[in-house]
């Protein structure tokens, strides 16, 4: 009886632990939103320069985006908007209309209630899509 606490006790114990490590891998860390982010505006800058991009810039336009859409699965963070409104604009600027429609839904369905919800249901509006932002809740409304 004795082992079966024991082995249990060890169970939970490294449950738990798994646990923490899981929760904190489901936040992007601050250096790597910072590199996405600087990733995000290098690109800009080069398409509102005129610049093409090149093989190297496309490859890191996507890993941004894959590795975004990664965290959001596993825990949306209010911290993402902005890149997600970074590289709606690349995307719509570049002409990639399905792309950039998909960054600025995932504002609107995930942060509606940031200052860039209207901004990306503006830029949706732009592209020939009816969007309805979702109504904030008397709560919301009377802590205003």
């Amino acid at each position: 009886m004795k082992k079966f606490f024991i082995i249990l006790t060890i169970l939970i114990i490294g449950l738990s632990s798994y646990a923490a490590k899981s929760k904190q891998a489901s936040v992007i860390p601050d250096e790597q939103l910072a590199y996405m982010s600087i990733t995000i505006d290098h690109i800009t800058e080069k398409i509102y320069g005129g610049s093409f991009l090149s093989p190297s810039d496309t490859k890191a336009l996507i890993s941004v985006k894959i590795k975004l859409d990664d965290y959001m699965l596993i825990s949306p963070e209010v911290q993402y908007a902005p890149l997600y409104y970074k590289l709606g604009k690349v995307y719509q600027i570049r002409g990639e209309k399905r792309e950039a429609i998909e960054c600025y839904q995932s504002i609107i369905e995930n942060f509606s209630d940031t200052a860039l919800a209207p901004k990306a249901a503006q830029e949706l509006k732009k592209m020939g899509i009816n969007v309805v932002l979702p109504e904030k809740t008397n709560t919301e409304t009377e802590e205003e």
